[in-house]
């Protein structure tokens, strides 16, 4: 399962950290917030050292489609609604920035990385919303549009348009910023105390250090594990696939995102919670919709994405709790990583050389409303489910009942195990328990995984760590 990014751009491999080591700034992670992040401190003048537990864009950064935009779905008369005008301003300059940035950047750095201009389309069935919508936005200088009616193969009743948004390969981008960075692979960070991060390859000592990882492993400060939960989504790539040359997203449950990429047309959906994906059958259904859409098209290659959700839909930027004051958080990106990615940069860089950043409020990590009570109660109920399942859950079949290429919770000598049965009737034998917080892992068919539904860990068949919040293997 690659995407088109990686089977694109061969990224230079980066040797480990092989001593303890000193500098300005440490930043957490390599994919695109953690690069954004040390490349604009770098530029500022600070020494950054960026430590990757596996390679340069190795997580959600080679998954993404990769648009560049400030049209984050039904969010703008929310953001009004729940945190007035001016946060809503806040968060609506802070994105517009954030493309303008890219574009700045890609140009005085002479990047070839496939960036082009394109309109970034919300369409829906509900017109209503879609006006509200773009009433909302253009209140606060976006360059908003409403249209009645698109002309694209899925059901709607129009569309609101912004203007002047981009998209590109990301993988290209991040390999021409990365040659510039000191970045050691194959580092994972395992823990930090107070200005030092621990590392099985060496300790590095930082005045600041930025948490760019995706999803926050260190639970206490910061409690994030209680206020995000992470949903997955599926993406082909396809070819023979007629459609407009512009950015598309729907606002209605169980639609479809949609961007061209040369002659490859990107056709994104199913997404779910993670942890819940136990029938399977997302990149068939996929399919089957685009050869419906799309009679006689082919699909070259598919792969998945994961998203952190926080219960405001606002991303988590800035201070990582009141009493680390060197640490930095970027996370909880929904399903807007590329134009996050660049305002966490910004955001971040600010704080750290000192300047105060007029867009930075409505980022706060240390925010709380009571509009955001009943997402993070539902989010609690999921994770307490999950707990409980560990101690109550009868499993349905043995090892030896399951399938041939099938995996489960099943009994096991007496215990209750997870199981997947490969092709040769091999039995891969792994513990149910998330080594996070303890939630029980549910298989996921259809990347042949085991997923924490509680706060979205992500391990493989033998039991070993494919994302975190989790540390450790399971096998």
């Amino acid at each position: 399962m690659e995407s088109i990014w990686s089977k694109s751009c061969v990224m230079e491999k980066r040797a480990h950290l092989k001593k303890d080591a000193e500098t300005e700034v440490a930043v957490i992670g390599a994919g695109m917030a953690g690069i954004l992040t040390a490349f604009l401190l770098q530029k500022a003048g600070k020494k950054v050292t960026v430590l990757e537990a596996r390679r340069i864009a190795s997580g959600q950064t080679k998954n993404t489609t990769a648009k560049i935009t400030s049209q984050h779905g039904l969010i703008y008369h929310k953001l009004i609604q729940e945190k007035g005008i001016e946060k809503a301003k806040q968060y609506a300059a802070a994105n517009q920035n954030a493309i303008e940035e890219y574009r700045r950047i890609i140009k005085s750095e002479g990047i070839n990385c496939g960036f082009e201009e394109k309109s970034a389309y919300l369409y829906s069935i509900d017109e209503e919303k879609l006006k509200q919508e773009t009433e909302a936005a253009l209140s606060l200088g976006l360059p908003a549009f409403f249209h009645s009616h698109i002309d694209i193969p899925l059901p709607n009743k129009g569309a609101v348009e912004f203007k002047h948004q981009a998209q590109f390969n990301p993988l290209e981008f991040i390999n021409a910023l990365s040659q510039q960075l000191t970045i050691y692979e194959k580092t994972p960070v395992k823990n930090v105390e107070n200005n030092t991060l621990i590392t099985p390859c060496g300790n590095v000592k930082a005045e600041h250090i930025v948490f760019a990882c995706h999803y926050p492993f260190i639970n206490f400060p910061g409690m994030y594990f209680a206020r995000m939960h992470q949903e997955r989504s599926y993406v082909i790539a396809l070819e023979n696939a007629n459609f407009p040359d512009d950015m598309y997203i729907g606002a209605d449950d169980n639609s479809y995102s949609l961007r061209t990429y040369g002659h490859y047309l990107l056709f994104g959906g199913e997404g779910h919670r993670t942890g819940e994906n136990s029938k399977g059958g997302r990149y068939e259904a996929l399919k089957q919709k685009a050869e419906q859409l799309f009679p006689g098209c082919r699909k070259a290659a598919f792969w998945s994405a994961q998203d952190c959700i926080t219960a405001d839909d606002v991303p988590f930027i800035g201070s990582y709790s009141s009493s680390t004051p060197n640490w930095y958080v970027a996370t909880g990106f929904k399903k807007w990583g590329m134009t996050s990615s660049m305002v966490s940069a910004m955001l971040i860089k600010d704080s750290i050389c000192g300047i105060k950043n007029e867009n930075s409020e409505v980022f706060s990590p240390s925010r709380f409303s009571s509009s955001q009570i009943p997402t993070m109660a539902q989010d609690w109920k999921k994770a307490l489910k999950g707990l409980s399942r560990s101690f109550i859950q009868i499993p349905e079949k043995t090892a030896e009942e399951l399938p041939v290429g099938h995996g489960g919770v099943v009994e096991a000598d007496g215990e209750k195990v997870g199981v997947y049965k490969d092709e040769n009737k091999k039995l891969h034998i792994v513990s149910i328990h998330c080594p996070h917080l303890g939630c029980q892992l549910e298989w996921n068919p259809d990347e042949l995984s085991w997923d924490c539904p509680c706060h979205g860990s992500r391990f493989d068949f033998d039991g070993n760590l494919i994302s975190g919040p989790a540390m450790e293997n399971i096998n």
